[in-house]
């Protein structure tokens, strides 16, 4: 995968990641844990981008250390 690429990815997931972020604010109560799930795997994926980006080693998405 390319920089670019990855920028593009990156940009795209902390764009997902503030918009969870406000829907959090505007909506009801009962509906606020699963919007708080999908940030929560949202950052994630943000932060193993952000890791790929600065070249640094990321575990496998299974979990397994290498």
């Amino acid at each position: 995968m390319s920089i670019r690429m990855i920028a593009k990815e990156l940009y795209d997931l902390q764009r997902k990641v503030e918009e969870l972020e406000a829907e959090i604010e505007s909506v009801p109560a009962d509906q606020r844990e699963a919007i708080r799930e999908r940030l929560r795997i949202a950052k994630a994926e943000r932060d193993r981008m952000r890791k790929v980006l600065d070249g640094e080693k990321v575990p496998p998405a299974s979990g397994r250390p290498l």
